[in-house]
């Protein structure tokens, strides 16, 4: 896939190649050709350029003495061919006869001498020029022996290490100076911190027990010791150096065991709400997330009680309720009366409903009724109903019951007022892309033949086509100096040969019938799995977080039970949140990406769950610097703000669709041209459905708006 370079998405450009064109010399007679030659100094060279202007692009450098073919001279440039490119030169540069002067260059051997570096530490610069702000070149360490040159002004011109530079003089000296004996290395050795269990030993500045502590040691650790007297220790220890006291120090490794860490005090309560079920949250706020509900009478375990919100266990989940909804002692829990009589329902469009065998998810699934199913309610309690369906009695969330059937949702078709052809005719103009291969043709004159089944490309501009003559589409570019494989030899009605050649490039130029392939909307909507390209991704799917969590989300690295958290940014932003979880896996990898997981940037932790701003140049570091800048310190903010960027970037702009956000209809329609398209490849909107469709398949409850474009048949 192939896709635009917009602000802050990592998506592949969109091209717009050039129109075809090739250079052509003008036919020029044989009495018009003049031979001259360069005459330019020794030392220099002469720039053949693309055009007759020194701002033209240099192609080529001639020397003293070339030969070149001179096919016509004006205003002071010379037109010519050298080794087989075009250009222009300077006609002041070109005689009619070779120069026979050569040039002898001869100089005095310098006088040299032998010196060597004298520096009492470090080493000693050797720079580009006698310059203490030269660059330096070479640092050279004392005792080396150099060539000396010359010497002026404080510095002296040396050779050293194979290189010439300069070294202030006042560090050679004619004679070697004598080599320094190297202190002797300071013997050490490893001792470990011997402390109680959970003590920590104190790593101090000075051998004092009222210096400054530098850091805490923990029982085990390993340390090097340099000396030890009147008991200190001078020792290195996690990177750093200090004093410890000899007495806490052992030559055998203590065996440490892992402190047993104490249970936390917890009391039981339980759960008091007169109607209605409490919700248990993530976070002590009643804007946190919703977990899961919690009944009457439910015995839960409280870890820790704080203004108003207590931390308790309930069904295996850990989360916060407020504190007014506990009581230390169990609520009578009544047996709701069933009713007088009971009453038809209907499954609501949209949704495949689950009728388990107890009002709660935990519980098996019975069956699956599909949407406008007829259901017999027996009774209705905390947000369950006892229904009979499909010969089965069962439980189903009672907020996917409706009182009469529903009308399946038609398809709506948005009228472009554009035929398909006129639309292929836009699109073509910016060249739109593919990887399907072409039978590919070039014209004989952009070839210069080393073979029958090779050719270099002689000049630029020249293009690969669909067919063989100018009246086929360009597939691609092809650059002087290309070799290319010729597989057969074409007779094109333009009366020269074309020859048809092996073009290897991955993307290619569509052929207008491919573009209009894709554009055909009859192509598609009849297809279960690409008819989703006309998905309406501005509207909810109405999914249940549960089933999202359990069988999309689930082992998605990062991603997996965050449900609620796509569910929340599709709510917010107007997104479809199976398109959003399904950008988000293709993105992050399943969840496993860097990025997903989170970079530490300017100290702080952030994720981009979309691959925002990843640009293929350096997708880390800028995925990380917008996430930085957006805020986006932990998933959740990731995944909500991410999906207002994808919503403001398309969705809400009217490209609410796969197909809208690949062509763009409504912009074509009125502006004639093609413009803010999400890819340049043509399958792209085509390629997109099948993860979609796999994500949905996962599901039974959730709902689909398909809007199709229509097109005129006739032109206006």
């Amino acid at each position: 896939m192939k896709k635009l370079a917009i602000p802050g998405f990592c998506f592949a450009v969109l091209t717009t190649a050039a129109l075809y064109q090739g250079i052509h010399a003008n036919p020029v007679s044989a009495q018009e050709l003049k031979t001259k030659y360069v005459n330019v100094s020794a030392s220099s060279s002469l720039n053949l350029r693309k055009s007759a202007t020194t701002k033209s692009a240099v192609i080529g450098k001639l020397v003293k003495g070339n030969k070149v073919i001179v096919y016509s001279e004006s205003k002071g440039w010379a037109r010519l061919k050298y080794n087989g490119k075009y250009g222009y030169v300077s006609s002041k540069y070109l005689v009619s006869k070779p120069s026979t002067t050569k040039t002898t260059i001869s100089a005095a051997k310098p006088t040299t001498a032998i010196k060597y570096v004298k520096v009492t530490q470090g080493t000693l610069n050797m720079r580009k020029s006698a310059s203490s702000s030269a660059t330096v070149i070479v640092k050279l360490a004392k005792g080396t022996k150099v060539t000396f040159y010359s010497q002026s002004k404080g510095w002296s011109k040396i050779a050293a290490s194979g290189k010439i530079g300069y070294v202030s003089s006042a560090y050679l000296s004619t004679s070697k100076p004598a080599a320094t004996t190297a202190a002797p290395k300071p013997k050490t050795v490893t001792k470990y911190v011997m402390v109680k269990s959970g003590d920590t030993l104190t790593l101090r500045k000075s051998a004092s027990a009222s210096s400054t502590a530098v850091t805490k040691l923990k029982n085990g650790l390993a340390v090097t010791v340099y000396t030890e007297s009147k008991g200190w220790a001078k020792i290195k220890a996690n990177g750093k150096n200090g004093y410890v006291s000899s007495v806490y120090l052992s030559a055998k490794k203590p065996v440490v065991s892992a402190p047993k860490p104490a249970a936390p005090k917890t009391t039981t309560k339980y759960v008091k709400v007169t109607s209605d079920t409490l919700n248990l949250r993530k976070s002590p706020s009643a804007n946190a997330a919703i977990i899961t509900k919690l009944v009457n009478g439910l015995e839960v375990t409280v870890y820790s009680e704080s203004k108003g919100w207590a931390k308790i266990k309930a069904n295996n989940k850990d989360g916060y309720v407020n504190t007014s909804y506990l009581s230390a002692t169990k609520p009578v829990v009544s047996k709701p009366a069933e009713p007088a009589k009971t009453i038809i329902k209907f499954v609501k469009v949209g949704s495949s409903l689950n009728m388990r065998s107890g009002p709660a998810t935990t519980y098996s699934v019975m069956a699956v009724l599909k949407h406008n199913t007829p259901v017999t309610v027996h009774s209705e309690t905390k947000g369950w109903a006892k229904v009979s369906a499909s010969g089965k009695t069962g439980y189903v969330s009672s907020s996917y019951l409706v009182d009469q059937v529903e009308a399946t949702p038609g398809i709506t078709n948005t009228a472009y007022g554009k035929t398909l052809d006129e639309m292929v005719a836009i699109q073509m103009k910016v060249n739109p892309l593919t990887d399907k291969k072409y039978n590919t043709f070039i014209r004989e004159d952009a070839l210069d033949l080393t073979s029958s089944t090779s050719g270099i490309v002689d000049g630029t501009g020249w293009r690969v086509r669909g067919g063989a003559g100018d009246q086929y589409w360009a597939v691609g570019n092809v650059s002087n100096g290309d070799i290319l494989q010729i597989v057969n030899t074409v007779k094109g009605a333009d009366g020269y040969n074309w020859y048809q050649v092996i073009y290897n490039n991955k993307w290619v130029n569509a052929s207008p019938d491919d573009v209009k392939y894709y554009l055909d909307v009859n192509n598609f909507k009849g297809d279960t799995v690409k008819s989703l390209q006309f998905l309406k991704l501005s509207q909810s799917a109405s999914v249940l977080n549960s089933e999202v969590n359990d069988r999309i989300l689930a082992g998605k690295g990062i991603l997996a039970g965050k449900a609620d958290a796509f569910i929340e940014a599709g709510k917010a932003y107007g997104v479809n949140e199976i398109y959003l979880i399904s950008h988000a896996l293709l993105e992050t990898g399943n969840g496993t990406s860097k990025l997903a997981n989170g970079i530490l940037y300017n100290g702080q932790m952030v994720y981009n769950m979309y691959g925002i701003g990843a640009v293929d140049s350096d997708p880390i570091n800028m995925g990380a610097k917008y996430a930085y800048d957006k805020g986006w310190f932990t998933p959740d903010a990731a995944i909500i703000g991410g999906a207002q960027f994808i919503s403001n970037g398309y969705i809400q702009a009217g490209q609410d669709t796969l197909y809208k956000m690949r062509w763009n209809p409504l912009a074509a329609s009125l502006t004639g041209k093609a413009t803010h398209q999400y890819a340049s490849d043509i399958g792209w909107a085509s390629k997109q459905t099948t993860q979609m469709y796999n994500l949905y398949k996962l599901l039974s409850s959730y709902k689909l708006i398909l809007d199709i474009p229509a097109y005129n048949t006739i032109s206006k």
